[in-house]
């Protein structure tokens, strides 16, 4: 700018900065994307993501582990927002995400671990031996809805690989449908999981409990039905808890 006048030099020097986008900004935008399908869509109301991942104090410059993605509903979310500083990888449980969004446009910073799983059928649940995520110094990992496709050994196993795949520091955020303390495990209730023995499992593995939201409670769930009944489905009481790896 040397050989521009100095009037032009000053006004140059006084455009505002460009907006960088903040998180909360890219959290809305990514959850009004209108290429989100409808059904999707149609659950924010009651899945809050917004809310859900501020909770879990996202950043969007982290690296995030989605264990058991399903169809890729939180993905959707997660990937836009880090896809310009943060990083997105997904684990166990891929192949809706793999057909649906992996390479797709605005999904291609997305990065599929692929778990070597030794699974086997227990009853309603899967057992795991262990397994490594092959990621390490993550700054989070999430699953949602997934603790109760696991035995309690599936569990404490998959568990110490978010353990191990963690920075110190780092956060793991979970949120299932909730049973009642020290309810029996029926063909009522298996999906449903009890918080207090989520809590003492995950504390088992090293983490430290963080906090609890009362984001998904449901005070007139009766923590007895299966989350599937029509009287049921949607409006069921999950648990939402944040853990974190000891410093």
């Amino acid at each position: 700018m040397k050989n521009l006048p100095a009037a032009l030099v000053c006004a140059f020097t006084l455009l505002p900065a460009a907006h960088a986008a903040t998180l909360a900004e890219k959290l809305d935008a990514a959850i009004a994307d209108e290429s989100r399908p409808a059904a999707d869509r149609e659950r924010d109301e009651n899945r809050k993501p917004k809310e859900t991942l501020t909770f879990f104090r996202l950043q969007d410059d982290f690296k995030v582990v989605e264990l058991v993605p399903g169809g890729g509903w939180y993905t959707r979310i997660l990937a836009p927002v880090l896809k310009e500083k943060g990083q997105l990888y997904v684990a166990i449980g891929t192949k809706g995400v793999e057909a649906n969004l992996v390479g797709k446009p605005g999904f291609e910073a997305i990065k599929v671990l692929p778990v070597e799983l030794n699974a086997t059928q227990e009853g309603r649940r899967n057992n795991i031996a262990a397994i490594d995520l092959g990621v390490r110094d993550v700054d989070m990992v999430l699953t949602f809805r997934n603790l109760h496709n696991f035995t309690e050994a599936g569990r404490a196993n998959l568990n110490a690989a978010v353990f191990a795949a963690l920075k110190s520091g780092g956060y793991y955020g979970v949120v299932d449908h909730t049973r009642r303390h020290m309810a029996e495990d029926t063909y009522e209730t298996w999906r449903r999981m009890d918080p207090v023995q989520m809590i003492k499992e995950i504390e088992t593995a090293g983490f430290e409990f963080v906090d609890y939201s009362t984001l998904h409670y449901r005070p007139d769930d009766e923590l007895r039905y299966e989350v599937g009944r029509k009287t049921v489905t949607g409006n069921t009481d999950r648990f939402t808890l944040l853990f974190r790896k000891p410093k």
